[in-house]
C-alpha cells in the first residue's frame, strides 16, 4: 500500500512529486548523478491514463537508455504509479547546459571536472575539443592542469592531469 503523502487527494501523482521521485534514478554511467540533475527529464505529465515522462538522452545512440527507462518505471512503481509511459525526445539535442548546479557539484565530488562555460554551438569534432581555458582539478581545485588526450573514457570527456596534485581526471566537455 502506498503512503497517502505520496499521492494527491484523488490518489494520483503530481508532476512535482514524480520529478522528486526521479531524483532517485541515477545515470548508469555516472552513478552519483540523477537523470534529473543531468537534465535528461524534459517533461512530466500526470493524468487519468497514468504518468508520461519525457526524457532526452545525453547521446542519441546511448546504450543505457533501456536501463534508464526501466529504472524510471521501477522508481515510479515503488510509489504506486503503475501506468508509466517513457517518451524519448531527441530535439532539441541534450546539452551540458542542462546539468543542474547540484549535478555539477556531484560530478566534481566524483572526480570529474564539470563543463566550464556554456556549450559550444554547432556540431562536429570542433564541439568535442577540449577548452582553451584552464580546467579546474576536481580533486584539489588547482587551475594548473594539462590536457593529456582530447578523448577520455567517453568522447564527451577529455583526459587531464593536474600539475599540482599529479592526479589524472576526466573533464566533461561542454556539448
Amino acid at each position: 500500500m502506498v503512503a497517502p503523502a505520496t499521492l494527491d487527494r484523488m490518489g494520483a501523482a503530481t508532476s512535482g512529486q514524480v520529478r522528486q521521485w526521479l531524483t532517485q534514478v541515477m545515470d548508469p554511467e555516472i552513478p552519483v548523478l540523477s537523470i534529473v540533475d543531468l537534465g535528461m527529464v524534459r517533461d512530466v505529465a500526470c493524468g487519468g491514463e497514468g504518468v508520461e515522462v519525457t526524457i532526452t538522452p545525453t547521446y542519441s545512440g546511448c546504450p543505457a537508455m533501456l536501463v534508464i527507462e526501466s529504472d524510471i518505471r521501477k522508481a515510479l512503481s515503488a510509489h504506486g504509479v503503475e501506468s508509466v509511459h517513457v517518451a524519448v525526445r531527441l530535439a532539441p539535442a541534450w546539452t551540458t547546459d542542462w546539468i543542474t548546479p547540484e549535478g555539477r557539484a556531484a560530478l566534481r565530488k566524483y572526480g570529474i571536472a564539470p563543463p566550464q562555460g556554456r556549450a559550444a554551438t554547432g556540431c562536429g569534432l570542433a564541439a568535442l575539443r577540449a577548452p582553451t581555458v584552464a580546467v579546474v582539478c576536481p580533486r584539489c581545485g588547482s587551475r594548473d592542469t594539462a590536457l593529456v588526450s582530447e578523448f577520455a573514457s567517453t568522447a564527451c570527456k577529455a583526459l587531464y592531469r593536474c600539475r599540482a596534485c599529479g592526479e589524472p581526471f576526466d573533464y566533461f566537455k561542454p556539448l
